[in-house]
């Protein structure tokens, strides 16, 4: 667990870069393809620790899974063709693999055994087991290591307690298994990668507002994926060329889905309008590039349905906000309690160390701005995002700040650190 310094950024930074292949894309190509009905081709598959759990998984489930010449290929073994793995099937740091495989497990004639490393293993799998034990599924566990007994399923209406695009993949997923339609009606919208690519595998997928209905196909045709770069990858360089005196930052083929994107909402709210280019569509999916330059930030209220749209931006948000003029305040965002850490508690220790007035709320957070950002030693807790949220606050600070554990963003972005190096020149 070696620690990193970050300096302050050299002034007038112009950077241009790209970020990895976006994570939650990346996670649905290789599960889906894996059920599907042949060979398919994902270029720019996110390389971090999390999307290889999931293809680690699939090929203990007797999946071929190929890398070569920067193509992933994924030979399809059909609805009906996973074999039963003996050892369990590790999820690493994976909140994303563990959701959406066991609604694929569910519907599988064999048991599985799912666990994960200590940071998963706190996390809440309650979630996922109800609906699934409602579909018909034998579950053992509320939290990992988690026993799943699949078989003939039954499609279900369900309305999750939380808002959270990895329940409804879970029970979406599932539902392709039940003999009929499977109902989520979801409290808010959230991300609708699922939904999508499952539209371009062939299944019917019916939308009536918050209404997600999947209808239990034959088979899903495989797909060639180019996957975007990562909005919540390129939300790092976006606060910081929002926040360093006289930056431009550019981060080129940004995936752009509506779901993901509520930071440039809010950011635009808050004076930080950020200037799209070159909107396109690839794959499905919509592309762009963007443009951060500095501006003068003040602070706003947010909460309700912005929030799933920027749940995995909160902490760089939170940085945005210590140096915007009054004060921000975050609500509706409980669910942060239960990411790779506790990102509320996590955030206001860490703002509170850099001289913030930040205040922890039961789901969310007040953070009184204008003060500059003087240099601390700050905790990652292993998450990967606090780690790079810490880099751009220490990028913004008046000393540099020391991060604890630097390792941890390869998780999602593992050159994170080499491309920070580009601000420092």
């Amino acid at each position: 667990m070696p620690a990193i310094d970050v300096a302050p950024a050299a002034p007038g930074a112009s950077v241009e870069l790209t970020v990895p292949g976006d994570k939650s894309i990346s996670h649905r190509a290789v599960l889906l393809n894996a059920i599907a009905t042949g060979e398919a081709q994902l270029r720019n598959l996110g390389p971090g620790a999390d999307v290889r759990s999931s293809m680690a998984c699939m090929r203990q489930l007797g999946v071929e899974i190929d890398e070569r010449d920067g193509v992933v290929r994924v030979y399809g073994e059909g609805l009906d063709g996973l074999r039963e793995s003996r050892p369990p099937l590790d999820c690493g740091n994976s909140g994303t693999t563990t959701r959406l495989i066991s609604g694929i497990l569910a519907g599988q004639p064999f048991t599985s055994v799912l666990v994960g490393d200590a940071s998963l293993s706190r996390r809440p799998m309650a979630r996922i087991a109800k609906p699934l034990r409602l579909m018909g599924a034998e579950v053992e566990g509320d939290m990992l290591p988690l026993t799943i007994r699949g078989g003939l399923l039954r499609g279900i209406e369900y309305q999750p307690e939380v808002a959270s695009a990895q329940v409804k993949s879970c029970v979406l997923l599932a539902g392709l298994f039940g003999g009929t339609p499977t109902t989520v009606v979801e409290p808010v919208a959230t991300r609708d990668h699922t939904e999508r690519l499952l539209r371009a595998m062939g299944t019917r997928v019916d939308l009536d507002g918050w209404r997600i209905t999947v209808w239990p196909p034959d088979k899903l045709e495989a797909v060639d994926i180019d996957v975007p770069g990562d909005f919540s990858s390129a939300a790092f360089w976006l606060v910081a060329g929002l926040i360093l005196p006289d930056a431009v930052v550019t981060v080129r083929n940004v995936g752009m889905n509506e779901s993901r994107t509520g930071l440039l909402d809010v950011l635009a709210e808050m004076g930080g309008e950020i200037e799209i280019r070159d909107l396109r569509q690839v794959g499905g999916e919509p592309v762009a590039d963007l443009v951060a330059r500095h501006a003068s930030l003040r602070g706003v209220t947010i909460g309700g349905e912005v929030i799933p749209r920027l749940i995995d931006e909160v902490p760089v948000l939170a940085v945005a906000a210590a140096l915007a003029d009054g004060t921000t305040t975050i609500r509706d965002a409980a669910e942060l309690r239960v990411k790779e850490s506790d990102r509320i508690s996590a955030v206001a220790r860490g703002l509170s160390a850099m001289g913030v007035q930040a205040e922890e709320l039961p789901d969310g957070l007040i953070i009184r701005g204008g003060a500059s950002l003087s240099g601390a030693t700050l905790e990652t807790l292993g998450d990967h995002r606090l780690a790079m949220a810490w880099a751009i606050a220490g990028l913004a600070s008046r000393d540099g700040v020391r991060i604890d554990d630097r390792d941890c963003a390869s998780i999602s972005y593992p050159s994170f650190w080499s491309d920070l190096e580009r601000f420092q020149a």
